[in-house]
């Protein structure tokens, strides 16, 4: 299908080569159209709640599912000026909810600076980590930061098994995500009425969507728990979007055709109606705006008339602007739906 694979930390093809693959003649119908047949089409935005910040691809890790491409050889970074323009927009508004992101977000510069002033602007923090990066020699005090500062975390952890948690986030990842989780259970995360929220983010391990989020949930729980003694809050289950590392893996395994075909035969309008980019506004390291982070791997910016940039941010116009959609939107509307927050129905 013309996919250049380069392997893992180095550039995938262009995003021009992905839209390409994604809306090739193999694959289904447009998802526009399907939006149509539901009476959805064109998708808004319904308001803005959730300012989610992609402050790099600098990260410790290199998984096989990213769809960010992160790594240790990126050095996409948000500066100390974007960063500001972010947090000048947010005073502009009441956005109650800041989702920071990346890469490893904590290892951007100003990653404490800008969770210092969401929490002044009494906004709720949330941190997408890693957990090993907890454990990094520069980073001995983060755990102590996000403690202080009441961030709630969103742990990414594949599976309540070490081999299949490796295989897709590299060998030893698991015992450290564990020991990582330990350490927040010990100053409150995950334990009741600490007000320390600890959620885990669960996606599969292959080319098929996750289970009902609620079963696998407890399924996690007891497991963590008997095995390890950790605790955590909730689980959220996150289908793996056809882009970046995942299609490519899609491609080298033979699996992409049955993958999104299996993404189109579990459309669902309820789904649809409850996608994340109808409430989240996505801000890349550069400071172009997204209806998503998915969009915005892909380089597909908010579009149709309204400020693309954070520089020209406006809290109206964003707020009621209508979607970008392409085939990959399949991979949000799938069964249950997913979002940054799990499943949405």
């Amino acid at each position: 299908m013309g996919l250049t694979l380069l392997g893992r930390g180095k550039p995938l093809a262009s995003s021009a080569e992905q839209l390409r693959i994604l809306n090739s003649s193999h694959t289904p119908p447009p998802f526009d159209i399907r939006l149509g047949q539901a009476g959805m089409f064109p998708l808004s935005a319904a308001g803005i709640t959730v300012l989610q910040i992609n402050v790099g691809k600098l990260c410790n890790q290199t998984c096989r599912h990213c769809h960010v491409d992160a790594g240790p050889e990126r050095r996409e970074s948000m500066s100390r000026e974007t960063a500001e323009h972010c947090m000048a927009a947010l005073a502009k508004t009441d956005i109650p909810t800041v989702d920071i992101t990346g890469g490893a977000p904590e290892l951007n510069p100003n990653f404490r600076w800008m969770v210092e002033q969401a929490r002044t602007l009494r906004r709720h923090v949330i941190d997408r980590c890693n957990l090993t990066v907890l454990l990094l020699p520069t980073q001995q005090d983060l755990a102590d930061f996000l403690t202080a500062n009441q961030v709630e975390i969103v742990a990414s952890l594949p599976y309540f098994q070490a081999s299949q948690a490796d295989a897709q986030r590299g060998d030893g990842v698991f015992d450290k995500s564990i020991e990582a989780i330990r350490r927040l259970n010990r100053l409150g995360y995950g334990r009741p009425d600490s007000g320390l929220v600890l959620n885990l983010a669960h996606n599969p391990v292959g080319a098929f969507l996750p289970p009902a989020q609620a079963a696998i949930e407890g399924r996690f729980r007891k497991e963590l728990r008997d095995r390890y003694g950790v605790e955590f809050n909730h689980l959220y289950t996150i289908a793996n979007m056809p882009i970046s590392r995942f299609l490519e893996f899609l491609i080298e395994s033979g699996n992409y055709e049955r993958y999104m075909e299996r993404l189109v035969n579990a459309f669902n309008p309820a789904a649809a109606a409850g996608v994340m980019c109808r409430h989240t506004l996505s801000v890349g390291w550069d400071g172009r705006l997204y209806d998503c982070d998915f969009n915005q791997m892909l380089e597909l910016p908010v579009a149709h008339g309204v400020p693309t940039h954070i520089y020209d941010f406006d809290p109206v116009l964003l707020g009621r602007r209508r979607v970008v959609t392409r085939n990959h939107c399949y991979g949000c509307t799938a069964g249950s739906g997913s979002s940054c927050g799990g499943s949405v129905t």
